[in-house]
């Protein structure tokens, strides 16, 4: 055995800081949450009586390619990955997520009419930095004609519930916290959380991080779900719905097919040719990455389907499947992208919310909640006492 000592390794170059406490990446969060917000607020601007939920979902994912060209473009830039991270669902009623038909013959092609609560759901990724939004409103809602009724109650309590629990996103606090202080909320407009509904922390290339919240858990869900706490330079997508009906439950819908698949990163030998050239061409026009995609991309959207139904029993991709809640009961979400710094909240996407056309009889009473609600997302700055 030789007594040389052999020479010391190369020291590694440091892996780049992909969380915000790098400006770099704040500033790429920043840019997709301005694109999905501004593209939130067009087409919920669209929603109208005899519009259709595909309509709207093509317009949703069409200004977001748009908005994406104009940014990332230079001849030093132009290789950062980006693309959708959650394509446009158009959820009426009923229906939480996910609704985003094929084409205008699909069964879930729904024209709209008044008096329909309507929640879009979009997003957009730079580098891999996700910044996803959702917001709500009711066709045909003024404020010369505002809502009212259990409609306006919904509204209101998602809206509120959403604020809430976005300032219950301080360091040291638990998601538990959250699921509580939106519990409250709901309740005291006479409705409930979405069952079993998870928001996720998120990192580069990564919509569903291992820290989860949850909404108006069952008893297995409580047995099973972990305590964690919040941690400074962390990013959530925030994700609050709230149902009409008094126990906030949702089943698979019968007939409804999802159009919302994403790659898992798992592999799996696949057996039919079919399975085989969808799978490769999903991965292509998905660049690989691990977020959400609508199967209108592929050549052949009909044919995907069956297509990836082999790769979705192997869980090399995932679908979005569409629940619903009963016939005759409403859903509102209100989706926010938040990051946690040293100082403060930041919201990296925001819905919008106009009050005025929504005129609730029922508010929050509970002094936690309303101490919460008062709180400001960054605090104030203390002003220099030198003498």
């Amino acid at each position: 055995m030789s007594n040389v000592k052999p020479k010391a390794a190369a020291t590694k170059e440091a892996k780049p800081d992909t969380t915000i406490a790098n400006p770099a990446v704040v500033e790429k969060y920043k840019m997709a949450g301005d694109i999905s917000s501004r593209v939130l607020s067009a087409v919920l601007a669209q929603v109208a009586a005899g519009k259709t939920t595909y309509e709207l979902s093509v317009a949703g994912d069409e200004l977001m390619e748009e908005e994406l060209g104009k940014v990332y473009n230079s001849k030093k830039t132009k290789k950062t990955p980006k693309g959708i991270a959650f394509p446009t669902c158009v959820n009426p009623n009923h229906i939480p997520a996910h609704l985003a038909p094929l084409n205008a013959d699909e069964p879930s092609n729904i024209t709209l009419a008044d008096g329909d609560v309507v929640n879009v759901m979009l997003g957009v990724q730079i580098d891999g930095n996700p910044a996803v939004v959702a917001g709500t409103v009711v066709v045909g809602a003024s404020e010369s004609s505002p809502v009212t009724g259990a409609k306006a109650d919904l509204l209101q309590s998602a809206w509120t519930a959403s604020e809430a629990a976005i300032r219950t996103l301080r360091p040291g606090k638990r998601n538990w916290d959250v699921t509580n202080i939106v519990d409250k909320v709901a309740k005291a407009y006479g409705t409930s959380p979405v069952e079993s509904m998870l928001s996720h922390n998120q990192e580069q290339n990564v919509l569903y991080g291992p820290k989860e919240i949850i909404l108006n858990p069952t008893p297995q869900n409580k047995k099973e779900m972990s305590t964690h706490r919040f941690e400074e330079n962390e990013v959530y997508g925030l994700d609050i719905l709230i149902s009409t009906s008094d126990n906030g439950k949702v089943k698979n819908h019968p007939t409804y097919r999802t159009t919302l698949y994403k790659l898992t990163g798992g592999s799996y030998a696949l057996k039919m040719k079919l399975s085989h050239r969808t799978l490769t061409e999903f991965r292509e026009k998905a660049n690989n990455q691990l977020f959400p995609m609508n199967i209108r991309k592929l050549d052949d959207p009909a044919r995907a389907r069956g297509g990836l139904s082999e790769s979705a029993n192997h869980q090399v991709v995932l679908p979005y499947d569409i629940y619903t809640e009963k016939e005759g009961e409403y859903i509102a979400q209100f989706f926010t992208t938040v990051a946690i710094t040293k100082n403060g909240l930041v919201l990296l996407s925001h819905p919008e919310f106009n009050a005025d056309l929504y005129k609730s009889d029922k508010k929050v009473d509970d002094e936690q909640v309303l101490q919460t609600l008062a709180e400001p997302l960054k605090p104030a700055k203390e002003k220099d006492t030198k003498a």
